[in-house]
């Protein structure tokens, strides 16, 4: 009896993921889920420079400006709730200091214009088509830093409007590296706080917009999908029922791996994770000679992975 339905994913036979890929991840939180996966098997990889960014516009201001390299400045920051933040930035990079905030912006640009050029792949995931707009300067935010509400004006991005800015994003990118593979992908993660019916209404947009600029260089992988058609149970989310749980997370993380990534990649990935699964092992007896006969091993192949693979360190 089969309880399920699924999506069927063609295997990626050009330009697929190994250790010798460079992968830079933007877009929502569940960007920094996959991320996570990315670090963990130790890829090259670098997750969000400038923290979690929710929709296209705000990605696309990044990539702008770090292919630029266009630097901030002190009209760009601004002081509220004890701390100095940026409209273009997640709250993570926030400081108590002018100077500090700053220099991590420009920091980060100068980390993004190079990941962006020497990557070999870019995973960009949208989570909302809702915006909001700074009223003082009609300008979009990648976040509101807990401002009052008053000081924004919440507006829908048409599908023509998230199209545009997706095209601006993936000729930016190509414009300094034209071999990359820029796979974007929907957040499964619902933006219930916007309403159900907008939030349905929201990822459609996403949806309908990615389509549209899919190409032989730029791919549409399904989370979203997976998550409402092959995952429709409340047991693969979190206890706010809205972010999918670290099961849902493996899951989606395991078709993504089978589409992408390199089959002779994949058997590297278990010797990894049989190091990492070692590594957090918990010894009875720290002194016994099983113990550390177990380290001299675990030891051993940790040299022989990192004498292939120069950047994998534990």
């Amino acid at each position: 009896m089969k309880l399920q339905t699924e999506i069927k994913l063609k295997k990626q036979e050009e330009n697929p993921l190994d250790y010798n890929s460079k992968v830079l991840l933007l877009g929502s939180c569940f960007s920094e889920n996959i991320g996570n996966k990315f670090e963990y098997f130790k890829f090259k990889s670098l997750s969000n420079p400038f923290g979690i960014l929710f929709h296209s516009k705000a990605i696309e201001n990044l990539v702008v400006r770090a292919i630029q390299k266009k630097e901030y400045t002190e009209e760009d920051v601004f002081f509220y709730n004890e701390q100095w933040h940026c409209f273009d930035a997640h709250s993570q990079l926030s400081s108590f200091s002018k100077e500090n905030i700053l220099k991590d912006l420009n920091a980060q640009i100068q980390i993004t214009h190079q990941q962006i050029t020497e990557s070999t792949h870019i995973i960009i995931t949208l989570g909302t088509a809702w915006v909001y707009n700074l009223l003082e300067n009609d300008k979009v935010v990648a976040n509101c830093h807990k401002l009052p509400q008053k000081k924004f004006n919440k507006i829908l991005l048409s599908i023509e409007e998230i199209k545009k800015s997706l095209q601006s994003i993936i000729k930016t990118i190509q414009s300094v590296n034209q071999k990359v593979s820029v796979i974007f992908t929907v957040s499964p993660v619902r933006h219930i706080k916007d309403g159900f019916v907008e939030n349905t209404l929201s990822k459609s947009h996403l949806i309908a917009a990615i389509h549209r600029v899919t190409d032989k260089h730029v791919f549409y992988f399904p989370s979203y999908e997976i998550m409402l058609d092959e995952l429709r149970d409340y047991r693969f989310y979190k206890h706010d029922m809205i972010h999918p749980n670290k099961t849902a997370i493996n899951y989606i993380w395991e078709r993504f791996n089978n589409v992408w990534v390199s089959e002779s990649t994949q058997q590297t990935m278990l010797k990894v994770d049989g190091i990492q699964k070692a590594l957090m092992h918990k010894p009875f007896n720290p002194n016994s000679k099983a113990h550390q006969q177990f380290l001299k091993d675990l030891n051993l192949k940790i040299i022989k992975l990192s004498s292939i693979f120069k950047h994998i360190t534990f």
